[in-house]
């Protein structure tokens, strides 16, 4: 293991990643040829990489990974181009609608695509003999949108011998001199739990020190470099989203360069724990001296004005708000009477919402948004606080 703390945060870390992910076994790949199979690697041959660079970021990034991967287990380099390359046997890894080559394929009747069309992180693994004059055979990975495409490429790395936490817990990858995929054509189905993924909590006794004295040593903290790691586990366990660690040791994770840049070329949504509204963090990001109590009361003018701030920096990424309003950190309200709690913290998620909806340009009901009945927070809903239907609940097990 790459830090002995970090086995024991791993472990924490991915009782966090929720249910609802489907079995990949269904993608064979055997050492031994077959009538119908693909070779990734033979003795003779080696397939290549192509992607589409009009592609999501994160489709290159996985196509990169993969590459990787298959040298991890093999030993060979195989090529991986942006491009349509002239080989005997290509991978072509795109999303459907943006890249080119898999378009021409649908459009020619050559790859149906018909089962996933218009789904939500579904993909399909299909070979093709001879798609055009000079390829004998087809590897295609096509997802019917980014986060699809990715689930289908890491779902044939797991079945190459690749384990999601290759790096994380130093899974031993098996040596194979051969690779070839013997599943002609797989559909996947859309995940049962829409919304899966990892909250980095309690990270000071782990991670966050961790990274910065080894892995981030340049940030001095929890950086780019550390939530890459991160990301890339969340999409090989086929999650697909991040609440970042928020502790008052680690920085903010807005607030560190290139943090939301990395999340988002990963294809990652990004979302907050339950005292975080609108991806704020005021544990470390509030600043009493210059904004004053953070009561909503006496200074809501001051919250708004750095949830409206927060909310116009996120507005062009995937996000699942958090709407709340607590104290710092994982405090209650202050200042308000107990009596007025309902109608205070109602009146606050009204306002979270007009900011959605001003920055987002949608209807609040249309953006995705979490609310968490949390200690304190959990009565004053049970006192009949009113909530919209379109708020997703996230019922804590504390």
């Amino acid at each position: 293991m790459k830090n002995e703390i970090g086995m024991k945060y791993i472990i924490c870390l991915l009782i966090s990643l929720c249910s609802g992910v489907i079995s990949w076994s269904q993608v064979i790949v055997k050492e031994t040829n077959g009538e119908q199979s693909f070779p990734l690697v033979s003795l003779k041959d080696k397939a290549s990489i192509s992607y589409d660079e009009n592609d999501f970021e994160v489709v290159k990034e996985v196509a990169r990974l993969f590459a990787q991967d298959i040298y991890n287990v093999t030993g060979k380099k195989i090529t991986l181009s942006g491009k349509m390359e002239t080989a005997a046997y290509t991978i072509i890894i795109g999303t459907i609608g943006r890249n080119y080559y898999i378009n021409r394929l649908i459009s020619e009747g050559k790859l149906d695509v018909s089962p996933i069309c218009n789904g939500w992180e579904q993909y399909i693994i299909q070979t093709l003999d001879n798609p055009d004059k000079k390829t004998k055979k087809a590897l295609v990975i096509a997802g019917c949108d980014r986060r699809g495409t990715a689930y289908g490429t890491f779902a044939l790395s797991e079945a190459i011998g690749v384990d999601p936490l290759y790096w994380w817990a130093d899974v031993p990858v098996k040596q194979k001199k051969t690779l070839y995929v013997h599943t002609t054509r797989y559909v996947s189905k859309a995940p049962s739990v829409k919304y899966r993924g990892i909250f980095i909590n309690d990270e000071g006794w782990g991670i966050q020190p961790w990274a910065t004295n080894t892995f981030d040593k340049e940030v001095g903290n929890m950086g780019p470099k550390t939530y890459a790691k991160v990301c890339e586990l969340i999409l090989r366990m086929k999650g697909n989203m991040l609440a970042p660690a928020m502790h008052p040791k680690t920085t903010a994770f807005n607030l560190v360069p290139g943090n939301r840049e990395v999340a988002d070329k990963y294809g990652i949504v990004l979302t907050s724990a339950h005292c975080e509204p609108l991806l704020y963090n005021n544990t470390t990001e509030w600043d009493k001296k210059i904004n004053g109590e953070w009561n909503y009361l006496t200074n809501k003018e001051g919250i708004l004005k750095v949830l409206n701030e927060r909310t116009s920096q996120t507005a062009s990424f995937e996000n699942a708000y958090v709407i709340a309003m607590r104290g710092i950190h994982d405090g209650g309200m202050i200042g308000v009477p107990e009596e007025r709690k309902a109608e205070i913290t109602e009146k606050a998620l009204q306002d979270q919402r007009d900011i959605l909806s001003k920055h987002i340009g949608r209807p609040a009901k249309e953006i995705q948004q979490v609310f968490v009945p949390y200690k304190e927070v959990l009565d004053i809903y049970e006192k009949g606080m009113k909530l919209p239907d379109d708020v997703t609940i996230v019922w804590p097990d504390d």
